[in-house]
């Protein structure tokens, strides 16, 4: 049972030390208690956990104005990060983790302002249509966090001008473009700063909690854990991952997300596999990948390795069928 609210506003606009702060405040989040962090970076897009950065994003184009590439714990897609973006994280026990109650601080807060906030899809926030908030979670031992944007002014050119995904994913939303998909806030509330939302977001927690909220502070021996942390989300190994030269590959869109299987083929053996998705299982990568390596490169030695996989029976159905289908 939640017994304690803290607040917690990140000062800085680095995303690597942001990133870091979100796993090091999770891991050290008192038993009873539930912190709301909020937390803005700088033209940054952020992937996720089990994407190819560049499948994902024009990475070359990012760096060369100043952006910043970051890949996070949680799995979902990418999101482009600005000043005119604000993101918060729930982080909670295992136990009291509960993402209808946490959207419905969001929604609470969106709707003091009058924004007409609905809760769409599998992990999207909307207003007469238009998303303006993409969410992803994650789980940790007796840990977990639920995190999401908030599209407050965010510049859209960029937005369009960084993110490259998938036409499949585009057409299985029925839309054209990434722009036509979103919509700022501040459209329906001209003038609305994040300073506004943060504090109205510190007061429906407290309305849906039922708890006064009390501000977080870190102490210097925190800064330094979270330093250490930094240097790994800053890591070229974490941010883009291992490279895998795939003489096979296949993709496929599902309602769960999307997935870009690449295996390299040896002596009739799969001696390396790479699972791209977008999907909130943020394990499913490491599982196929465990799964696969080591196995004949047939459609049925892989279909009975997947068989045995502990994933929902929708996404191990899919899968099958998607490698029933190549020609191998």
């Amino acid at each position: 049972m939640i017994r304690q609210l803290q607040v917690y506003r990140s000062g800085g606009f680095d995303p690597y030390e942001n990133l870091a702060t979100e796993q090091y405040l999770l891991e050290q989040g008192a038993a009873d208690g539930c912190i709301l962090y909020l937390w803005q970076n700088q033209n940054t897009v952020v992937i996720g956990r089990n994407q190819n950065a560049f499948k994902e994003c024009r990475v070359s184009l990012l760096e060369e104005e100043g952006g910043h590439l970051a890949r996070r714990l949680s799995g979902g897609g990418a999101v482009f990060h600005d000043l005119g973006n604000l993101n918060f994280t729930f982080l909670v026990p295992r136990a009291d983790y509960d993402v209808r109650r946490q959207l419905e601080v969001i929604c609470s807060a969106c709707r003091s302002f009058g924004i007409p906030a609905e809760i769409s899809g599998r992990n999207d926030l909307t207003a007469r249509g238009q998303k303006f908030s993409g969410n992803a979670f994650y789980k940790s031992g007796d840990r977990a966090y639920h995190h999401g944007t908030l599209l407050m002014q965010v510049d859209m050119s960029k937005l369009g001008r960084y993110l490259s995904p998938s036409k499949a994913k585009l057409a299985a939303k029925g839309v054209e473009s990434v722009r036509a998909r979103v919509v700022n806030l501040c459209s329906f509330v001209p003038g609305l700063t994040c300073d506004a939302m943060c504090r109205q977001l510190v007061r429906a927690a407290q309305e849906v909690y039922g708890l006064e909220a009390r501000e977080l502070t870190l102490s210097d021996a925190d800064r330094a854990a979270i330093a250490a942390l930094r240097e790994h989300y800053a890591g070229r190994d974490w941010r883009f991952g291992a490279n895998v030269p795939a003489s096979f590959a296949c993709e496929g869109s599902f309602s769960w997300g999307n997935v870009s299987l690449e295996l390299q083929v040896e002596q009739g053996s799969i001696a390396r596999a790479a699972l791209y998705t977008d999907a909130m299982e943020w394990e499913l990568s490491a599982l196929l990948k465990q799964a696969l390596e080591g196995c004949a490169f047939s459609r049925t030695a892989m279909q009975e390795a997947l068989a045995a996989l502990p994933i929902q029976p929708a996404i191990r159905e899919d899968l099958s069928r998607m490698l029933a289908e190549q020609e191998i």
